[in-house]
């Protein structure tokens, strides 16, 4: 499949959110912000065309990686398709490339190349090690979320004056509401990071308060989905946030799904490999 035939699938993908949305079904969106808790590190381009074909998946892989985990597609099974990247190598041109790797050669992105993966749900064999989740327990977590706040160089302080917003960001500087229970605070705290990451530049004056909002919860549900805390569906309709505007809400979309991956990235227990994207 050529290149600009996937890009075209992508572009469909976001279409069909904005048909959906207008259509009143919003749980559409829901179903979108949950792929990219599931594959937050997968490109924004990549998230929409897993959550277009297949709205229910989880856990996604090529055929190799399958095989070589003891599983094996079902038959009769559709891959879901994404975009994968090439990489080869080039001679480096000068010194400072050549300082990057002694041999002289230096990675590098030819393009992308459409793949083929499957969902768990669509593979058979042995059973996959399980995994423990958070189930709404937000321990470890919770600090690794407050030192990447003060990666940010953010100052987080504490009030029960600000009752009764829970949070509140102030450029460079959070308050959060006194006595929250923990997996609240850990949402309140990822939605004003949200705000600090978003919304103190250029996209500030090019955003109303209500699309500014709907981000940052937007942020914080696919962060908390991530993490296994249960969190409400997402808020507002979208569509009367854009009037319909296909090309910005994918903007808006696209800077959520980035922002909850750099959140995620910093909080994550470990290093987390970078996945094939687009």
């Amino acid at each position: 499949m050529k290149l600009e035939d996937i890009k075209t699938k992508t572009k469909d993908a976001v279409d069909y959110l904005v048909q959906s949305l207008e259509s009143g079904h919003s749980e559409v969106l829901t179903q979108y912000l949950g792929a990219m808790a599931r594959f937050h590190t997968y490109s924004f381009g990549n998230v929409m065309l897993i959550a277009r074909q297949k709205p229910d998946a989880s856990n996604v892989a090529g055929i190799r990686t399958w095989n070589s985990l003891g599983r094996f597609v079902k038959r009769g099974e559709k891959g879901i398709l994404i975009l994968a990247p090439m990489v080869g190598k080039r001679r480096a041109k000068d010194d400072a490339e050549l300082s990057e790797d002694a041999k002289g050669t230096v990675p590098t992105l030819f393009g992308f190349r459409a793949v083929y993966v499957f969902d768990v749900t669509q593979t058979e064999g042995k059973e996959l090690p399980t995994l423990a989740e958070v189930q709404g327990d937000v321990s470890g977590y919770r600090e690794r979320l407050v030192q990447f706040v003060a990666s940010q160089g953010i100052e987080l302080n504490y009030s029960e004056r600000i009752g009764p917003a829970k949070g509140l960001s102030h450029g460079g500087k959070i308050t959060l509401l006194l006595g929250m229970q923990p997996a609240e605070e850990f949402s309140t705290l990822v939605h004003e990071i949200s705000h600090e990451m978003l919304h103190r530049g250029d996209r500030r004056t090019l955003t109303t308060k209500q699309v500014r909002e709907t981000e940052a919860e937007a942020v914080a549900f696919v962060v908390c989905q991530s993490v296994g805390l249960r969190t409400g569906t997402a808020s507002a309709d979208y569509i009367q946030l854009w009037h319909g505007d296909a090309s910005l809400l994918r903007e808006s979309l696209e800077a959520v799904q980035q922002t909850a991956a750099v959140i995620l990235g910093g909080i994550a227990p470990e290093p987390v490999a970078a996945t094939a994207a687009a």
